[in-house]
């Protein structure tokens, strides 16, 4: 199954210039044969501790955005949003939204504290896995890269980790050697999308990755916006862990 990653720009708490923007990108990644497409960490918004400003409700328009999409060109659309939930708090939510009008929401299980965004984002408690045209797809969201953790409790129904970011240029090299790390432990491909562009004394290279379960970089792309188009397989997966079977290895340690 191919999948896509696209990097790109966001237009700084402004939802509808950036979904005008990345629609055209859209198009190009599904026109690839992409049957999975994941776009960035509050893809249209940028990564705005002031979810007052910014957040929508679940069901709101970017989330209709992307179902419109995936509706529109048939593949599966991927993106974090700031939302508001039910309960009136605000999280930082990973949407798989699928062409037949399904939506997967994983709230980010890890606020970047960092940056104040536990203050700010209420963290989610539970892992989502979405099975999409036989590929187990596991949703991460950009802090949660640093916690490996998470991604070996979901080893053993994953194919594929999808992590969109906003992670910016002076810790590059984390993101790049971690997505290389999660591949390479959980011998599943990871799909990392970060942005590009600059929020005041911020900038974001990209360095968007799709890595296989080798930890052989597939396609990648830095500093510019592009469409990053790859092959992923459940039988790949189903293969390297067989030939090479570490993970039974890491559950009889756990036990």
């Amino acid at each position: 199954m191919k999948v896509a990653a696209i990097q790109h720009d966001i237009v700084w708490e402004d939802a509808a210039a950036t979904r005008r923007h990345v629609t055209p990108l859209i198009a190009q990644a599904a026109a690839s044969g992409a049957r999975l497409i994941a776009l960035t960490e509050m893809f249209a918004t940028g990564f705005s501790m002031q979810p007052e400003r910014i957040a929508e409700d679940e069901g709101g328009p970017s989330e209709t955005f992307l179902l419109e999409q995936a509706r529109e060109h048939g593949t599966h659309l991927v993106a974090s949003i700031a939302q508001r939930g039910p309960d009136g708090n605000y999280r930082n939510n990973a949407v798989l939204a699928t062409p037949a009008g399904e939506v997967h929401r994983y709230p980010k299980i890890h606020p970047f504290s960092y940056a104040g965004e536990h203050e700010r984002y209420t963290a989610g408690e539970q892992h989502v896995t979405v099975e999409v045209e036989g590929l187990r797809v596991t949703l991460f969201v950009c802090y949660d890269l640093r916690f490996a953790d998470e991604f070996w409790d979901r080893a053993d129904d994953t194919d594929l980790y999808v992590v969109p970011a906003n992670w910016p240029e002076p810790r590059r090299e984390h993101w790049r050697t971690l997505l290389r790390a999660r591949a390479i432990e959980n011998q599943a491909y990871v799909l990392g999308v970060n942005r590009v562009g600059a929020v005041k004394d911020l900038r974001y290279v990209g360095d968007s990755a799709i890595i296989d379960p080798h930890g052989r970089t597939l396609a990648e792309a830095s500093m510019g916006e592009a469409v990053l188009v790859a092959d992923a397989t459940a039988e790949s997966v189903m293969s390297i862990r067989a030939d090479f079977p570490f993970l039974a290895d890491r559950r009889k340690r756990d036990g």
